[in-house]
């Protein structure tokens, strides 16, 4: 019988526990993947995990022929090494997607339809009427990253009546976008665009391209949201360029060092939205995460029959 190593970054039921054991695994189970492993390294065949391998040598880990990731993104696991071994890899593609496009939206419409003002005067007992709203329709939406994020992204700003371009390393007729531009032209295209939503993987390829250059270069009024990884943009010169234009507007979900520092100036900026790398939690996410681990984790046992 195979062994499966489980760990706290899913929140599993009796009857998900049930499920994965009736495939065939014998089931362990770690809360912490900081902590000491529940059995021998070399006796995990197959692992569903975040950060396990942060904490743990995955040399150590012989028989491994299979990880379940519960990220979207593969930065926290040693790619290269998972190759050289012929090691399946899954990520939680369209686990998150759509909490995430959801949360761009809502972040623009809080910001376009000023929904921090009008609390501030429900709770001052105000009666004011704000004349400076603003609509989606119409407007120019840059998404960086044309992958499953992105296209969830794009779909929702579609749905207002705003005219998508994607950023990616493709051209490629993609879902929802209307138009399909390379990565490397988003600094000279940058400034035509009202909304600019970041849904990229980090890489080395990808690291600060949301550069000095392209925020200085950024449409008047424009709006900024991150909902991928901090690491996208140079957040020293965002919060240097934020300082100067007061007209730009952020909506940060995620940051390059998590928790954000208390000593950021991003705290205490008026044109910046912060939330707590939060965007991707949702309702449904726990069903379509069991959904992809559970099809990937069988057709692997299959396999290996």
């Amino acid at each position: 019988m195979k062994n499966l190593l489980l760990t706290g970054c899913f929140k599993y039921s009796e009857e998900q526990f049930e499920l994965l054991g009736q495939l065939g695994y014998k089931v362990h189970f770690m809360q912490q993947e900081k902590d000491s492993l529940p059995l021998c390294a070399s006796d995990v065949d197959a692992t569903v995990c975040n950060g396990l391998f942060l904490s743990h040598n995955i040399s150590e880990f012989t028989k491994l022929k299979f990880i379940q990731l519960t990220s979207a993104g593969f930065d926290r696991v040693p790619v290269d090494t998972i190759k050289e071994r012929n090691i399946e890899l899954y990520n939680a593609r369209g686990v998150y997607s759509i909490p995430m496009a959801e949360w761009a939206v809502f972040r623009v419409l809080e910001h376009y339809k000023q929904g921090w003002f009008f609390k501030k005067e429900q709770n001052s007992g105000k009666w004011t009427k704000h004349r400076g709203l603003r609509e989606i329709a119409e407007r120019k939406v840059a998404v960086v990253g044309a992958g499953n994020v992105g296209q969830e992204v794009a779909k929702r700003f579609q749905a207002f009546g705003a005219e998508i371009t994607g950023f990616d390393i493709h051209t490629n007729v993609t879902p929802y976008f209307d138009h399909m531009m390379l990565t490397n032209q988003l600094l000279n295209m940058i400034g035509e665009f009202d909304i600019a939503v970041i849904t990229a993987p980090l890489l080395p390829t990808t690291k600060g391209i949301i550069s000095r250059e392209v925020l200085n270069c950024m449409k008047e009024n424009a709006v900024l949201v991150n909902i991928a990884r901090g690491g996208l943009i140079d957040e020293e010169a965002m919060c240097e360029v934020l300082s100067k234009r007061k007209d730009l507007f952020a909506a940060l979900d995620v940051f390059v060092k998590e928790p954000l520092p208390e000593d950021s100036p991003l705290w205490n900026m008026e044109n910046v939205a912060l939330s707590p790398h939060n965007s991707f939690v949702s309702d449904g996410n726990n069903r379509r995460m069991f959904d992809v681990m559970y099809r990937n984790l069988k057709n692997f046992i299959t396999k290996e029959q």
